[in-house]
């Protein structure tokens, strides 16, 4: 499972192309949070028509469909950057120095392989929906209310190339880790241990202060 992890900066390039990129991130992310929030007050409303009005709201079950690839997916590179995402830790926090960045580096240049295969897919599967020969652009649309599918098969590619990037990124920070042996590399989640977390987390909280 993913533990604390922290990303050190610097004024290096490979840093500021990773501070670069995480607004990016975070706007998908914050894409991906306002979707589920979206979802709560159509849920609310699905059941107060069907309560109260006998009623319920037409199409609720395609837009639960239009938002899931939006939940799912929009947030991957953000929690990539941070180390957040599911993980198995008991081998890797047993490493340390050039053992623990070959490690990383492998795991993320085959995460990489797959990331751009799935890309291409992805891409693939959302051309063959959208037609702007057709009403609303496309071949495909949703059961209940005919809603379109295009724009949620984009975000599927879409969220991948922003991984792409952030993969990459991290094949660079764990290439120089291991190169030149880097104790704490840039641009790539480091674990903490529970007292740096409990520290890093004092700091946040006095921030706010």
């Amino acid at each position: 499972m993913a533990g604390g992890a922290a990303v050190l900066e610097d004024s290096s390039l490979l840093s500021r192309l990773d501070r670069a990129l995480l607004p990016v991130e975070r706007f998908c992310a914050l894409l991906s949070g306002l979707a589920i929030f979206s979802l709560m007050f159509l849920a609310a409303y699905s059941v107060i028509s069907r309560k109260f009005f006998g009623a319920p709201m037409m199409g609720y079950i395609d837009y639960i469909e239009a938002a899931m690839p939006i939940i799912a997916i929009m947030g991957i590179s953000y929690v990539q950057r941070d180390g957040t995402h599911i993980r198995m830790d008991m081998l890797v926090g047993n490493l340390s120095g050039r053992v623990l960045w070959l490690f990383e580096l492998i795991s993320v240049i085959l995460i990489l392989v797959l990331i751009v295969a799935l890309t291409w897919g992805a891409w693939d599967h959302f051309a063959r929906s959208f037609d702007c020969s057709r009403p609303f652009c496309s071949r495909d649309s949703s059961i209940d209310i005919g809603l379109p599918t295009w724009p949620s098969k984009l975000v599927v590619p879409i969220a991948f190339a922003v991984l792409v990037l952030r993969l990459l990124l991290q094949i660079v920070g764990y290439g120089r880790a291991f190169i030149y042996n880097i104790d704490r590399p840039v641009a790539v989640p480091l674990n903490l241990s529970v007292a740096e977390q409990a520290m890093h987390e004092a700091e946040l909280m006095e921030g706010h202060d």
